[in-house]
């Protein structure tokens, strides 16, 4: 989720940032979408930094996984890059705070790419590899893809969507996309949004209540950043907000 400011649309000035949640919810609840149908047995979830995939669709996930769907997680990056020091130590520290939000989910423990956060526009081959390596241990399953969204306005995250497109498309693979910086840069019915790709998951109390245990574990993303560059935490209160809520949105 590594962010060092927000990405607008085109058709946006730095004034417009941040969507308040109620708008959010006012229109959502407006409209009207399909739900998720899993028609697979094992789904492959591609993670551009350590929470991503947590906090995008943890309730997606999580619903899967009781369904007896087999899932698998990568996540590309070490996330080193989000807070100044120890670039090894912040890795280490975001690997044990993903180890747990997965095992909170009742997830296997995560697989890792080994590339360093705000890089991974370069690396198209290997994070190809990643994904394709997975799928290619079960020959025959059927498999599904989750990643996250193409569009979000964040370059590890668009690198890591590009690439489960390249993936899911020539082998027709099933590939849902979850936003997460969408809805801090984007307004309700923003036409640089594809919409009518919306499915959605509804996020029980329970499962809810898992979700939000699991996104505790991100204590690094929570603790302000450099005082004098950017003091406010990658999790602040109005990002947290909007990937809490009781549904989930991806893209089908």
């Amino acid at each position: 989720m590594t962010r060092f400011f927000p990405a607008p649309t085109r058709n946006q000035s730095p004034k417009s940032f941040g969507t308040p949640e109620p708008e959010w919810l006012t229109w959502l609840a407006s409209q009207t979408w399909p739900q998720v149908v899993f028609d697979i047995d094992r789904l492959v979830v591609v993670a551009a930094h350590p929470d991503d995939e947590i906090l995008g669709a943890g309730g997606l996930v999580h619903t899967a996984a009781s369904q007896g769907i087999e899932v698998v997680t990568i996540c590309a990056s070490d996330g080193h890059a989000t807070h100044p020091g120890s670039p090894e130590q912040l890795a280490n520290r975001r690997h044990l705070e993903l180890d747990t939000a997965s095992m909170l989910l009742g997830l296997d423990l995560p697989r890792w790419g080994g590339l360093h956060s705000g890089t991974l526009q370069q690396y198209p081959d290997r994070l190809d590899a990643m994904i394709r390596n997975i799928l290619d241990a079960r020959p025959g399953a059927r498999n599904g893809l989750l990643a996250v969204w193409d569009h979000d306005g964040e370059s590890d995250h668009e690198a890591v969507g590009q690439a489960a497109m390249r993936i899911a498309k020539p082998l027709g693979i099933q590939l849902w996309m979850y936003p997460i910086w969408l809805w801090y840069w984007a307004r309700p019915g923003d036409v640089n949004v594809p919409w009518h790709r919306v499915q959605t998951v509804g996020v029980s109390p329970t499962v809810m209540a898992v979700k939000n245990a699991a996104a505790r574990s991100f204590a690094e993303q929570k603790r302000p950043r450099t005082p004098d560059d950017n003091p406010q935490p990658v999790l602040g209160g109005s990002i947290t907000s909007h990937l809490l809520r009781g549904t989930e949105y991806v893209f089908g």
